[in-house]
């Protein structure tokens, strides 16, 4: 939320939401921090939307992961039933991210799967500020949450793989591939398929929604997509520069 554009973050923070608690950007730290977020959880019970950052380790109690002295667990069963609607934004949250890599020592999971609910989930690494504003947006004018895949992602974002949408698709149906970065193929802007680019397999919007106010993405910066909208991308889609069997 803090890269969003279409509204800027001041506009969003001070004019469209009231965010009782976001540790980056309230003046409050501390236990007056948790303090307000425990206050706002019971004010508003039931109303109010829960955005999610990062996962919750599960194994040793949860000890893997703690913020004002408690546990992700032990905040996230506090404050997650009582929202109307929880978004993780990012891997971690949503399915666990990096951490949940193997041997996944902490047995961190995404929001979802650790407390056995229903997410709205916007992955992504980093994932992209127009596709939380875009659900929260929804949420405000229409009053319901945007259509979702069976991955519990907006449609409206996550409905098509990069490949599909990617501008380099017309040389990858032209056999015409980049093998080597650095060379003329990568100058003149061939498909990175067999540099490893896993778009194919990787459903998102960022051929169409880019990043820095459209500025660029991954693939038009030369470099293959990894697919890290997807669950478990550190371990299915790894190697990242080589050719998905």
């Amino acid at each position: 939320t803090l890269r969003s554009m279409y509204p800027w973050i001041d506009e969003l923070v001070l004019e469209i939401l009231d965010i009782a608690y976001h540790e980056t950007i309230m003046a409050a730290s501390g236990y007056q921090a948790e303090d307000a977020l425990h206050a706002a959880a019971k004010k508003y019970k039931g109303k109010y939307i829960c955005v999610v950052e990062g996962a919750i380790a599960t194994k040793y109690d949860g000890g893997y992961g703690k913020i004002g002295g408690r546990t992700f667990l032990d905040v996230a069963k506090e404050i997650v039933p009582s929202a109307a609607a929880t978004v993780c934004i990012g891997s971690c949250s949503s399915f666990g991210g990096i951490q949940a890599a193997k041997p996944n020592p902490g047995g961190y999971k995404g929001v979802g799967d650790a407390l056995g609910i229903k997410t709205v989930n916007i992955p992504g690494c980093p994932p992209n500020p127009i596709n939380l504003v875009g659900t929260v947006v929804n949420y405000l004018l229409l009053g319901k949450l945007p259509a979702l895949d069976e991955l519990g992602r907006p449609l409206f974002a996550y409905g098509q793989t990069i490949h599909d949408q990617c501008p380099r698709r017309s040389h990858y149906e032209n056999g015409e591939f980049v093998t080597e970065f650095g060379s003329k193929e990568a100058e003149m802007g061939y498909c990175l398929f067999e540099m490893g680019c896993k778009g194919p397999d990787t459903y998102n919007n960022c051929p169409t929604a880019k990043f820095n106010d459209g500025t660029s993405w991954p693939v038009e910066a030369g470099h293959p997509c990894i697919g890290c909208s997807e669950p478990a991308f550190w371990d299915t889609m790894t190697p990242f520069f080589a050719e998905k069997e």
